[in-house]
């Protein structure tokens, strides 16, 4: 059975899991180059964009490479932003790369090249919402924030409510949840956060919940429960081969590996369906990640 926020926040001495989920995560953290000291806020947001919707693995050697190449945002904003569509290479959802190039861009300009520390200054940034202003004031400036990742939602969700999944989509009762569990303390309200965040990812995980590992298994209210199945809405699975997102992804891999425009025969190659490239095409060009040219060639953003 599960409960509400407002019942949860009653019943649970937040205090109590602190202190158990900050000792596990001084033991088990992963040694992340976005959580060292040398990483910087400008590392800890770049970490931030490449992992949305994308798994650790993935980002490492797309992280390192492209930290080294623009070390502070000045030196990714005096590039093109095809430059950050070609060293995103396969990471995915390619517009984060836009996003993060327009973030350097205003940071430059406005911030004088460092990251801003304050909240709402993050969240002024183009391409910079809710969550990300939250994890890079927390994660690089040890500020007091709740950060709400699809990792430290379920966790909250079985913990705290008693249900095996959180919503789809983050709900104001998921805000006041989380605000009210965060600790006091700047610095130890930060370290939730990291904490949080590494426990669903490492234990307790979407499929296979480990929960002879977690430090609150004892105080978890989905498992006191009887660990009850989700009784929501199905939960959304990702789907690639065959959707656009995969011939978007074949038509930007040509024209990052080209030394310049590429010829539209040169894209038409590269999938048969006349009718589904050229939507793909078209989604390219109105996102920004692609620049037609004239007599039918393409490339990057310049």
């Amino acid at each position: 059975m599960t409960v509400t926020t407002e019942t949860a926040i009653r019943e649970h001495d937040a205090s109590a899991l602190h202190g158990p989920v900050i000792d596990w995560f001084d033991a088990h953290a992963r040694d992340l180059p976005w959580r060292r000291p040398e990483a910087g806020a400008w590392g800890v947001m770049v970490s931030e964009f490449m992992l949305q919707q994308t798994p650790v693995n993935r980002v490492l050697p797309v992280y390192e490479a492209w930290l080294a190449r623009w070390p502070r945002p000045a030196d990714l904003a005096a590039e093109a932003p095809g430059e950050a569509v070609r060293a995103w290479g396969r990471l995915g959802y390619p517009r984060r790369a836009l996003r993060l190039h327009g973030a350097a861009v205003a940071i430059a300009e406005r911030h004088g090249g460092d990251v801003p520390a304050e909240h709402a200054q993050l969240l002024a940034l183009p391409g910079v919402g809710e969550y990300t202003a939250a994890a890079v004031a927390s994660f690089a400036y040890g500020k007091r924030h709740a950060v709400l990742d699809t990792n430290v939602r379920r966790v909250f969700a079985r913990a705290l409510t008693g249900t095996q999944y959180p919503p789809n989509a983050t709900t104001a009762a998921e805000r006041r949840l989380a605000r009210a569990v965060l600790p006091a303390g700047e610095a130890t309200a930060a370290r939730w956060a990291a904490a949080t965040m590494e426990l669903g990812a490492l234990v307790c995980t979407a499929r296979s919940p480990e929960c002879a590992r977690c430090p609150i298994a004892a105080r978890c209210a989905w498992r006191l429960a009887g660990a009850p199945p989700h009784a929501g809405p199905p939960r959304r699975g990702q789907t690639y081969a065959g959707t656009d997102r995969q011939v978007r992804g074949k038509l930007l891999a040509v024209l990052r590996d080209a030394d310049g425009p590429v010829p539209r025969t040169a894209l038409d190659a590269v999938w048969g369906d006349a009718v589904q490239r050229a939507r793909a095409l078209d989604g390219l060009v109105a996102d920004g990640l692609v620049e037609p040219l004239p007599d039918a060639h393409y490339r990057l953003p310049g």
